[in-house]
């Protein structure tokens, strides 16, 4: 059998490899987005309810997704780490356990998320007139959650290959059989039923159904990274141990996420069940603008993976620094785009006058934040890779539990929506010295014992 993975991003130019590397990685992240954006766009056609709904639905959503992130992650780490000190049976083993640890994730999503689903979207202030639609979504989606969470820790593997071309083309083609069949299923065009909500739902399960064939065959027949030899149970729970160490506390803290995201959510829905509309729009037109520092951090974890097993630690210093002045710079010009165009982009989703409003005056502050923001995101994505998993999740619940949150409720409480919106832009600045702080120690502690 011919090695599954040889350490690719140990030689080259580090600015060009980057940028190599990132540029699918943006097409894949922007998939993932459109993805969202395409359900947003037709569940808007049916309503403000519908659209609230599906906005209620986006912390719970959110939170199954960053476990899955998180397994993801940890699984990258190791494996990346493993590519870098030329360990290919490694590689097999640990790329095989992490499918089989989400495997045994997936379970437990399904049967807490059905028991759960009354009281979670009571308290994050879902209404007598959105529950029924809420409870219509997720049924399904929660039913069909194994191909939403394996194929991310799948590609997550590849990733750690130095190969993101494929999970970008993988994640493409979910939004190329998800925009097709939203249409078709939530307004009946044709033979299919008109499902409404439902509908949505079924689109989203039938194309991640789609890249989990494709991830596993891509993992198993082209780049052999999986094996079929039964290991002793020690062996696994060993692999299952280096996973987790990386992916429970990354996990963890991007569960804060979309729980911090269900807070703002709850303060929001104080002024009305329009400005949550609202809100969900710009939180989802917030993910296509932060893309390429999204993808940017994706590629920085196998990066300074392979690196630092290989014990390159100039290559990693030089990378990280690179990474943080481009999402700087990125920020400021997103920030001035969006300033601009917040209103057109808002009226594209729901003519409604408050939700475009309230979209509106979220693109026009928060964005002020997003280049810092990026600095966060791209620092919590080297301490993984750096074996600091706890540092990484000290940093995301430290932002979100010192700033966000806090700044969040004060902006409020002093200025309505305004303050609200203003109080995260500032958050993401705090959060950014804070990491930038602690990185910088990590570096030097890893420098000495090299």
């Amino acid at each position: 059998m011919t090695p599954p993975a040889k350490a690719v991003l140990t030689e080259g130019p580090i600015g060009r490899s980057l940028i190599r590397l990132t540029i699918p990685m943006v097409f894949g992240v922007i998939g993932i987005v459109a993805f969202n954006l395409v359900d947003t766009f037709y569940i808007g056609r049916l309503g403000t309810d519908e659209l609230a709904a599906l906005s209620f639905t986006f912390p719970v959503v959110l939170i199954i997704n960053s476990i899955a992130l998180g397994l993801g992650t940890g699984a990258s780490a190791v494996i990346a780490r493993a590519i870098g000190e030329g360990d290919h049976a490694r590689v097999r083993r640990l790329t095989t356990d992490s499918l089989i640890l989400s495997f045994l994730a997936v379970m437990a999503f399904v049967v807490v998320g059905l028991l759960t689903m009354e009281p979670v979207f009571r308290l994050l202030g879902a209404t007598s007139r959105t529950m029924p639609l809420i409870k219509e979504y997720m049924r399904i989606w929660y039913i069909g959650v194994g191909f939403v969470v394996i194929p991310m820790v799948g590609n997550s593997a590849i990733r750690a290959t130095g190969d993101t071309k494929t999970p970008s083309i993988i994640m493409l083609i979910a939004v190329v059989v998800n925009s097709t069949l939203d249409p078709l299923l939530i307004f009946g065009i044709g033979p299919f039923p008109r499902l409404e909500i439902a509908g949505a739902a079924l689109a989203t399960v039938f194309s991640r159904a789609t890249t989990f064939t494709v991830a596993l065959w891509v993992l198993a027949h082209r780049d052999k990274m999986l094996t079929f030899v039964i290991p002793p149970l020690k062996a696994a729970v060993d692999s299952w141990k280096k996973i987790l160490y990386i992916g429970v506390p990354t996990a963890g803290t991007r569960v804060v996420m979309p729980i911090s995201v269900g807070v703002i959510t709850r303060l929001v829905a104080s002024f009305g069940t329009e400005a949550v509309a609202g809100l969900g729009v710009a939180m989802r037109i917030e993910f296509f603008a932060l893309t390429v520092v999204h993808a940017l951090s994706t590629v920085l974890l196998p990066f300074v993976g392979q690196n630092w097993g290989a014990g390159m630690m100039n290559r990693v210093r030089e990378s990280i620094s690179k990474s943080n002045y481009f999402s700087l710079a990125w920020g400021g010009v997103v920030f001035a785009a969006l300033a601009l165009l917040a209103r057109p982009i808002a009226s594209i989703f729901n003519p409604d006058p408050v939700v475009v409003s309230t979209t509106t005056l979220y693109l026009r502050i928060v964005p002020i934040g997003y280049g810092f923001y990026g600095v966060l995101v791209l620092v919590t994505a080297a301490l993984n890779a750096l074996n600091r998993p706890l540092h990484a999740a000290a940093v995301s619940v430290g932002h979100k539990f010192l700033f966000y949150i806090p700044f969040a409720l004060v902006g409020s409480h002093l200025y309505g929506l305004k303050g609200l919106f203003a109080g995260l832009a500032l958050s993401f600045l705090a959060g950014a010295l804070m990491s930038h702080s602690l990185l910088k120690r990590v570096l030097s502690a890893e420098s000495r014992t090299l």
